[in-house]
């Protein structure tokens, strides 16, 4: 499950009363399945030999290859040109190359920064080279909500940016920055993108000192921070004391600007003096990487089929989505992210290939990259292997394997028209408790992608707890007997959908606005900023942001905006990734009105879009 999705509350936004309805027939008895031969799925998956099964890691190719041969030797069959495997490439994790150099010239003379020792870019950072003049603009933070922009009064355009790190009155609880909290301005992937979008060819963060009681600290680990892929400018962090000689030559002290800043909140920006001429080269590398889908398939009688999908990547060594930042560089087992859903469709699959054979079909999905964003179940909608108009409903296992009090979420009920009529009776005879919402079929995990091509789907999850994203999330807390029961309430709820006589049909309900599913963490939620509408597709493209769909209603879709359409631009600024958007988006208020720019087929369409009040 990804760690940027679910900051915010969880999905169950309403608790329905469990209603037994008069002229429904008495649901059979539940299957039961076999716990210790689940348990021995999730041991295999999450022991310390996979290190995680990070997405691009050799371990989670283990991991396929796993999954492939339990679906073999149940006797499901292979579909598409690739058997049971469906590759696709993703860019993972970045690495340093060894021509990172920064050097500048001063009254005359050279110096040069050692990389590792005085500064380090960021995995975020773009490649490239930069040389020329240089600005130092405060914490690099434009708040418009706090009357407050360290960019008002310099021009920084094709320059090299100077921002220290976190916020104004750090520690100041009466400080309209949250005081203790940090709000989302002190993020490093905000003050990239804020740089960028006023013009900026590159940052340099420094550490903010003196008064906020930090020392000049470690440099920045390189994949420790959360961001895109690459933001698109330079980004590094030197050392404070390297950049010394910089504000002395401008007549200037580091720590007297940043307390005369924290002071009444008056930005303290300018231009260094022309003597100072900066050269900064960075050499980051994207790793490209092929990771596969794993499918199955039941036949059934007829061409339609139920999909029943869990990821099966998770964190590898922890890196920059760790829970546990301290952590980080070593294996995050992921046993019940998601190691117990994974398990679980394997032993749904041993389970109805030994029953005879459903009215529809079903395919077992096993996808990579959820954690890097839902690559894989958004490539598989994409190049579905069987015709996606043929799938009746999407059923998605995530993090199953540790129920407290018995009790389970099932998220999506409201999206398919017979799920309620059809699985309250099951669900009220369960023996379980379980707590359903309408909700509209987004969120943080897989089932999203077959909302946005409207696939009802239904969403299984257990619950978050304390070792979620860390290495604590191991095999033996995992409670395969009442992890076998829900499997049980599961396969009566496949086989219900399969053998009934009605097909459910795809009901699209208006978004509460909640926030946007799918945006990166802390991009907003309730009553933060304003509502756009519209659900990002995660498969990479060249530029810009894809709509996996708009929702019904919004602001986009009165603008007449569609799925498939590709934002490149947003009030006047270029829109290259996820994160670009989300910050334009945060800057903005209920009722502006903003013009927007979109690839259709490859054409270039513009909209007005009156942004609307998140509630």
């Amino acid at each position: 499950m990804r760690r940027w999705a679910r900051r915010h509350a969880l999905f169950v936004t309403a608790l329905v009363a469990l209603l037994c309805l008069q002229g429904v027939a008495a649901p059979p008895a539940r299957p039961q399945l076999d716990p210790d031969r689940y348990l021995e799925h999730v041991k295999f998956l999450a022991s310390p030999e996979l290190k995680g099964r990070g997405t691009g890691m050799p371990e989670l190719d283990r991991a396929a290859d796993y999954i492939a041969r339990q679906f073999e030797s149940i006797g499901l069959e292979p579909v598409g040109p690739s058997g049971y495997f469906q590759p696709f490439e993703v860019t993972v994790n970045a690495e340093l190359g060894p021509a990172n150099r920064l050097s500048y010239r001063l009254h005359g003379a050279r110096h040069t920064l050692k990389a590792g020792a005085d500064f380090l870019p960021l995995n975020f950072s773009a490649a490239g080279r930069f040389s020329g003049p240089v600005v130092f603009a405060g914490y690099g933070i434009t708040a418009r909500e706090y009357n407050y922009d360290d960019y008002a009064a310099i021009d920084v355009k094709d320059k090299l940016v100077v921002v220290l790190r976190h916020e104004p009155q750090e520690f100041d609880e009466t400080s309209v920055f949250a005081g203790k909290v940090y709000t989302e301005h002190a993020q490093l992937s905000s003050k990239a993108v804020n740089a960028k979008m006023h013009g900026a060819r590159g940052v340099i963060f420094v550490n903010d000192i003196g008064n906020h009681n930090n020392e000049d600290g470690e440099l920045e680990k390189f994949q420790r921070t959360v961001g895109p892929a690459s933001v698109g400018i330079p980004f590094v962090h030197v050392r404070a004391k390297a950049l010394e000689p910089w504000f002395e030559a401008a007549g200037k002290k580091l720590v007297e600007l940043q307390a005369a800043i924290d002071k009444d909140l008056t930005p303290q920006s300018f231009a260094f003096p022309a003597s100072l001429d900066v050269e900064l080269e960075v050499d980051v590398r994207r790793q490209a990487r092929t990771v596969r889908n794993v499918a199955g398939y039941l036949p059934g009688l007829t061409p339609e089929y139920i999909v029943v999908g869990a990821h099966y990547d998770h964190l590898g060594l922890g890196e920059q989505f760790s829970m546990a930042p301290s952590e980080a560089g070593t294996p995050h087992p992921g046993a019940d992210d998601n190691a117990s859903g994974t398990a679980g469709i394997i032993e749904l699959a041993r389970w109805f290939a030994a029953q005879p054979q459903p009215r529809r079909g079903i395919l077992f999905l096993a996808f990579a990259g959820e954690e890097l964003g839902l690559l894989g179940s958004s490539h598989y909608v994409n190049h579905p292997l069987l015709p996606l108009e043929r799938a009746v409903a999407m059923i998605n296992l995530d993090m199953i394997g540790r129920m407290r009090d018995s009790k389970v979420y099932v998220g999506g009920l409201g999206t398919g028209s017979t799920f309620r009529a059809t699985l309250e009776p099951l669900f009220a005879e369960s023996g379980l408790q379980v707590e359903f919402s309408d909700t509209t079929g987004y969120g943080s995990s897989d089932h999203t992608s077959f909302t946005a091509r409207e696939v009802p789907v239904l969403f299984f999850f257990s619950g978050l707890h304390g070792d979620y994203h860390r290495p604590s999330d191991t095999w033996e807390k995992i409670d395969a007997p009442a992890t076998a029961k829900l499997l049980g309430l599961v396969a009566q709820v496949i086989s219900r959908l399969s053998d009934g006589a009605e097909k459910p049909q795809f009901v699209r309900l208006a978004e509460p606005h909640r926030g946007q599913a799918g945006t990166p963490a802390g991009s907003g939620g309730a009553g933060y900023g304003a509502y756009f509408g519209s659900v990002p597709d995660f498969a990479e493209v060249s530029k810009g942001v894809r709509f996996a769909d708009v929702r019904e209603g919004s602001p986009a879709a009165k603008a007449g905006l569609r799925r498939g359409d590709i934002l490149i631009e947003f009030d006047g600024r270029p829109i290259d990734n996820l994160y670009d958007f989300t910050y334009a988006l945060r800057g903005k208020r209920p009722g502006d009105e903003v013009t927007v720019r979109v690839l259709r087929d490859g054409a270039p369409v513009e909209a007005r879009v009156r942004l609307e009040q998140r509630r």
